[in-house]
């Protein structure tokens, strides 16, 4: 059973910094790519990061470009969302997800909520 489970969230003030995790498990193969996404309330969801497993190319929404990095640790099946400097508009239920093959996102965690204040 595919599991993807993050944390790392909570409560931080505007300009401070946190770390999200996500732990995947139960993949019989290594994922294509991995990605975080994040909600506000009454938002859509939208796409924040993304890794590939194997050569490590990533990308980013304009917004989090030279604030936010994500990194991977295949050994530990981890993928990881550094944010720095973090604003109000941060504030998000963050996602973290797998692209087995390279198509779409077909594997979703619960999410970790990241709250940050002005």
């Amino acid at each position: 059973q595919v599991q993807l489970v993050e944390s790392g969230g909570g409560l931080v003030q505007a300009g401070g910094s946190l770390r999200l995790s996500c732990i995947a498990s139960g993949f019989t193969f290594e994922s294509y790519a991995m990605g975080w996404f994040r909600q506000a309330p009454g938002k859509e969801r939208e796409f924040v990061a993304r890794i590939t497993w194997s050569r490590g190319d990533t990308s980013y929404t304009d917004s989090v470009k030279g604030r936010f990095t994500i990194s991977k640790d295949n050994a530990k099946n981890t993928v990881y969302l550094q944010m720095t400097s973090l604003k109000p508009e941060d504030t998000a239920v963050y996602i973290c997800a797998s692209d087995p093959f390279g198509t779409r996102y077909s594997y979703w965690g619960q999410g970790t909520q990241v709250t940050v204040s002005s």
